[in-house]
């Protein structure tokens, strides 16, 4: 879907893709930070305490994004012992909350910064992006942060899907999902989307 641009509208594809990059980065970012300020030492062992997007982007999920509108980056691996339940809460949480602050960062600037044009777009683009990964992220379906923060919340549910997510095959089930059910995911978020943006005046 973003490739259509690269043709179309040059500009526009390098500052989208340069929205998505930034944003994942900080939202795999803000994982590993938050397990590592708790006490859990396995982000930083694996080098995931880091701002550098090539720590963070994962090339297939990339080209995923690319190509079909939707992806991933590489999670952030955490160790649940090492936490404790609540540990784990705020950890899995940091993700989407990550993205929220950008978004929120970016309507502040929208209000205080003078109405260029170019600047302004690039401030919507970051502002939706963000928007979207939050929502996205926020969706309780297994692998995304919204399954593990119910998860964290009702233990007994935790373990039916950790022991779910740890099948051979649990990734393919879910993207089979995701773009089984992408029509009615692609509705919620672009209402959401739309809303915020008319809530800005935008």
């Amino acid at each position: 879907m973003l490739l259509s641009l690269l043709t179309r509208d040059p500009l526009a594809f390098v500052i989208i893709a340069a929205a998505l990059a930034l944003s994942l980065t900080v939202h795999e970012f803000a994982h590993a930070w938050t397990a590592d300020r708790l006490g859990d030492p396995t982000p930083r062992r694996f080098g995931r305490v880091t701002l550098n997007p090539g720590k963070h982007l994962d090339p297939f999920g990339t080209l995923l994004l690319l190509i079909a509108g939707f992806g991933f980056a590489r999670p952030v691996p955490i160790n649940p012992n090492n936490l404790g339940r609540w540990g784990t809460l705020w950890a899995v949480a940091a993700g989407p909350i990550s993205n929220l602050l950008i978004a929120l960062l970016c309507v502040g600037l929208l209000a205080v910064l003078p109405p260029v044009q170019t600047l302004a777009y690039i401030l919507i683009t970051v502002l939706s992006v963000n928007i979207v990964l939050a929502i996205f992220n926020l969706i309780p379906i297994p692998l995304l942060d919204g399954s593990r923060i119910l998860g964290a919340l009702v233990p007994s549910l935790g373990r039916s899907l950790a022991q779910f997510e740890a099948q051979p095959f649990s990734f393919l089930i879910v993207m089979l999902f995701i773009f089984l059910a992408r029509e009615p995911i692609g509705q919620l978020l672009g209402t959401v989307q739309s809303w915020v943006l008319g809530a800005v005046g935008y």
